[in-house]
């Protein structure tokens, strides 16, 4: 008799719910965010891009660890596989200063995303890039004594990967297992004085290495209007960071915009005795627009760019109204209609026969006609293709306004992907190519409705 396997995204959707479950206790402003964002979403209703996914705003969260070493994120990659998660695209924070190299574990494929697309930024920290020999040394050899799974969570993910899944009691108690690896330890295994060098030398540093394992740093609700959520943060007693990372508000979303409330003050008891505190975790919420081409995206980095030559959003908030107005002013540049962000190949758009064009495609044979005439004639619709990634400016701006400016040290950009994926043991996927693969497939079936042969009377 067969066992019944549990399917991965059943296990993403129950993880996922755990994981939301535990950071709420851990950190109560995040439950208090939540609210926010509900009420929000629930009276903002759903905008265009938002309309191909408006079932999976309450379940969707993204999440940001970060691991020490390579098999650490060896066996993270193994661990997320069995919840229906890939590691999609490379990030390089050394630009921003941050000692790490990145990935985004989540679904892929259409279905999976619409089930739940949960998603974990995890980054590798990047020892190599910590100045000094001797705490280079010291960090190596405590990152080479800990292990952040339990026995039990990789026996149940060596399972799963022998028998292609877990059947209901094994993968409740996988979820469970997992989700101990990203809670909260108030105890560090080092002392106040190596605590304080790791922390000198970078405030990453100190957070990756000082702890038992990669508490989660953040989960992320997102919403349906980011503005709204940010004027209502204060109103609940949250202070919001000043500026929203990202591109500026506009009718049509493109990308990414977030925004987050402070870090909070953790206690922590060092290994030899000493009370202390550690600032790591915080609340984050996000808007998700369409995903762009990569002439798309030439242009926006092209605009950033063009922003931050001439102002830069500073940590306290003080030029805050300066930035946005010049971000607008710039981003002028950037169409902001669907149609021309179409037309012009900036954005990606999924296409589906309308209830005229499946009747059109029942009734008639032309294996001639283009998608632009389908469109024209009301028989295809486009719909933006959701951005499911991430972009490190905006993940190094929400780092910098929360832990401080002292550490956003000079550019250090010795990107290393070739060494990300040994340690990964696996390439990562290019986010480019899926959002052009789906989009292609969604073309072809529209097309190819027009192509079948009419059967004869």
């Amino acid at each position: 008799m067969s066992v019944a396997l549990i399917s991965r995204d059943a296990l993403r959707t129950r993880f996922s719910s755990l994981m939301s479950d535990m950071y709420r206790r851990e950190v109560p402003a995040y439950g208090t965010l939540l609210d926010i964002v509900d009420s929000v979403n629930t009276q903002a209703g759903a905008a265009p891009v938002e309309s191909s996914a408006a079932g999976r705003l309450q379940l969707e969260r993204h999440g940001a660890i970060r691991l020490g070493t390579a098999d650490e994120l060896n066996m993270m990659r193994r661990m997320f596989a069995q919840l229906g998660m890939e590691p999609v695209g490379y990030y390089d924070l050394t630009v921003a200063g941050i000692p790490v190299h990145s990935t985004a574990f989540r679904p892929v494929s259409p279905d999976a995303l619409a089930a739940n697309p949960f998603r974990v930024f995890t980054s590798l920290l990047r020892l190599d890039l910590i100045p000094s020999q001797t705490l280079r040394e010291t960090a190596r050899e405590l990152l080479a004594a800990r292990s952040i799974f339990t026995a039990a969570a990789m026996d149940l993910c060596e399972r799963a990967e022998a028998q292609g899944g877990l059947d209901a009691e094994d993968a409740e108690r996988f979820v469970t297992e997992l989700t101990q690896t990203f809670q909260w330890h108030a105890d560090a295994p080092v002392t106040a004085r190596v605590y304080e060098a790791l922390l000198t030398s970078h405030r990453l540093i100190a957070d990756i290495v000082s702890f038992k394992g990669p508490h989660i740093n953040h989960l992320t609700p997102r919403t349906l209007d980011i503005e709204i959520v940010q004027a209502r943060m204060p109103q609940a007693g949250i202070e919001p960071k000043a500026v929203i990372e990202g591109p500026p508000a506009r009718q049509c979303p493109i990308l990414l915009r977030q925004t987050s409330f402070k870090a909070i003050v953790e206690p922590v008891r060092f290994a030899d005795g000493v009370e202390g505190e550690h600032l790591a975790r915080f609340g984050e919420i996000e808007q998700r627009g369409v995903a762009l081409t990569p002439k798309g995206r030439a242009l926006y980095d092209r605009l950033l760019d063009t922003v931050r030559e001439v102002i830069t959003p500073a940590p306290d908030g003080s030029n805050a109204v300066q930035y946005r107005a010049h971000l607008d002013e710039v981003f002028s540049a950037f169409p902001d209609d669907w149609t021309a962000m179409r037309e012009q190949g900036l954005a990606y758009f999924s296409f589906a026969l309308s209830e005229a064009g499946k009747a059109a495609a029942a009734a008639r044979h032309d294996p001639d006609l283009t998608l632009d005439t389908l469109i024209e004639r009301g028989w295809v619709t486009a719909s933006p293709i959701i951005y499911e990634d991430f972009l490190p400016v905006s993940a190094a701006g929400i780092f910098t306004s929360n832990l401080g400016d002292g550490d956003s040290a000079a550019q250090i950009t010795r990107s290393n992907q070739v060494e990300f994926e040994t340690a990964l043991g696996a390439k990562v996927a290019d986010p480019f190519a899926l959002y052009a693969a789906m989009e292609a497939e969604s073309r072809n079936t529209c097309l190819n409705a027009f192509k079948t042969e009419i059967p004869a009377e």
